[in-house]
């Protein structure tokens, strides 16, 4: 009998009712009835038309007979293949784990985390006119075109793990605000462009830089002008750092509109956040960064522990860095029924560094196997592993994986560290099975 699923989904997956919002600003109703539509969603709809069971409609969602609203967007948005939409306003999205099974991320399956809209340029692939400024506490201030970056600097690709700093926020108990994201918002893609450090070599760091701060020009949802959705940097030491780069290219084409085109950087071992999209500044500051996505609760964490549900001053969170160990099982897709007692289990890991080994169960983390891994193709690649694992009787099991870092950090059974907007959650990847 060949593999096949059956309608079954691991515990993992039983999580309670929780905060739907998201972590997207609260959205300004804009102007005229275009703008109405935008802001009312199902409710406009309703005054048109009866909609049975409008109160199950999932909220961050907009209807689709309202899909003229966001039309440009999802438009941009029409190529994925077969991601979870889990708000389209902004348009996030993630990618079911055994859709995530390529070794190098296609762009048609890479998750989608945007704060703010795709800028038209973006929308029509035209990158005239388009210029990046590096200022601040830099000698030189520059002002480099796509052509510039393509003709003064060393081009180099590497691949590079792009991860949400929310990636498993579903499952901590008590529930986290923001979006509801499970296993996959992650990928490995292909980058091409040139190092940040070469760069903001040429413009002549000075001994007073302390952090970057990114900007890009994706329009605000309110409309104004003169808002920044998001504003995000690194430490300098970081944004110096060999594979940190500033990318024009995914997998060997330009960036799609919805990812950045033209340009935007990659910061690999930092929450996603960090890779600015539609680059148009890099500022050297000489303090930490503060723009918008900086403080409060964003992609901040407490500065000790706390327990779970605990209310935690603004004061005592800290900027989250970097990213911890993970792993995901690719391969078998979760419930699928099995033509034997044999599993034969693939999937990836990856850490800030390297992965030492990767573990998996099947009796409920009740004892480990180590499987094969790979060698990454480069520094902050994710690495591959496989594992046979025979089963001892037909019967449901849960397949289990666990990786350690080179530093002994490893990933645990359960939601580490609650916090309070649900980042870094790290625990054991699980999957179902059936078998016959």
């Amino acid at each position: 009998m060949d593999d096949r699923e059956f309608d079954l989904e691991p515990a993992l997956r039983e999580v309670p009712e929780r905060d739907a919002g998201s972590e997207r600003d609260a959205e300004p109703r804009d102007s005229g009835r275009r703008g109405f539509l935008k802001a009312a969603g199902i409710a406009a709809l309703g005054t048109a038309v009866a909609v049975p069971f409008a109160r199950f409609f999932p909220e961050g969602l907009q209807p689709v007979g309202l899909a003229h609203a966001q039309g440009a967007d999802m438009d941009a948005y029409a190529f994925k293949d077969q991601l979870t939409l889990l708000n389209d306003r902004p348009i996030n999205a993630e990618t079911a784990a055994h859709l995530l099974d390529d070794r190098v991320t296609p762009a048609n399956r890479l998750f989608i985390r945007n704060n703010g809209n795709v800028p038209e340029h973006a929308l029509e692939g035209d990158a005239s006119g388009w210029t990046l400024t590096v200022d601040g506490e830099v000698d030189t201030p520059l002002e480099l075109t796509l052509d510039d970056l393509k003709s003064n600097f060393e081009t180099v690709t590497r691949q590079l793990v792009l991860e949400c700093g929310g990636n498993g926020r579903a499952f901590f108990v008590p529930g986290a605000s923001g979006n509801q994201w499970t296993t996959g918002a992650v990928g490995c893609p292909e980058w091409t462009g040139v190092r940040m450090r070469d760069v903001l070599n040429a413009a002549g760091v000075k001994p007073s830089a302390v952090y970057t701060g990114h900007y890009g020009n994706d329009p605000h949802l309110s409309g104004d002008p003169d808002k920044v959705p998001i504003s995000r940097g690194v430490p300098i030491e970081k944004a110096l750092e060999e594979d940190a780069l500033i990318a024009w290219a995914m997998n060997g084409e330009d960036l799609p509109p919805i990812h950045g085109f033209p340009l935007r950087t990659v910061v690999p071992g930092y929450p996603g956040s960090a890779s600015q999209k539609w680059l148009t500044r890099i500022w050297v500051r000489d303090q930490v960064h503060d723009g918008p996505k900086m403080g409060g609760y964003s992609y901040r964490l407490p500065a000790y522990p706390v327990a779970p549900g605990t209310e935690v001053p603004e004061d005592d969170m800290v900027v989250m860095t970097t990213m911890p160990v993970k792993s995901l099982i690719t391969s078998p897709a979760t419930g699928t029924q099995l033509g034997g007692r044999i599993v034969e289990v693939r999937g990836h890991a990856w850490a800030d560094g390297d992965v030492a080994s990767v573990h998996v169960s099947h009796d409920f983390g009740q004892t480990w196997q180590e499987a094969e891994l790979e060698k990454p193709v480069n520094r902050y690649a994710w690495q591959h592993f496989t594992a046979r694992i025979p089963l001892p009787q037909a019967g449901y099991y849960e397949i289990w994986a666990r990786a350690t870092d080179t530093q002994g950090r490893t990933q645990p059974v359960t939601t580490p560290g609650w916090n309070p907007r649900g980042y870094g959650n790290n625990m054991v990847h699980r999957i179902a099975v059936l078998a016959s």
